[in-house]
């Protein structure tokens, strides 16, 4: 057996009657993501990911946004923040919100 360039043998492993292999061996954890990718000689690359909400995909997609989002979050970090009371003003954290 091969191997590709990069990679390198961590056991063999037989798929149920259900065709499910266990990757436990191979340093997979309960709820890892992969993308599954198969080239012609049938090798088996799986890649590690992760999910995001698309409502936070613009960050990822805007470089501009990401660094001003990244600068924000070093301040926070820093202790180089104000608490800015006007945007709390009318908020009640401890209400509960009743249109939900």
């Amino acid at each position: 057996m091969t191997t590709l360039e990069g990679f390198r043998p961590v056991a063999e492993v037989t798929a149920d009657e259900r065709s499910r292999i266990a990757f436990g061996k191979a340093g997979v954890h309960k709820d890892d993501r992969y993308a599954v990718s198969v080239n012609d000689e049938g090798a088996i690359l799986l890649t590690p990911l992760v999910s995001i909400p698309k409502r936070e995909l613009l960050v990822w997609e805007n470089d501009e946004l990401r660094a001003s989002l990244f600068r924000g979050l070093a301040d926070a970090a820093e202790g180089k923040i104000k608490r800015l009371d006007w945007v709390t003003a009318n908020i009640n954290a401890d209400a509960d919100d009743e249109d939900e």
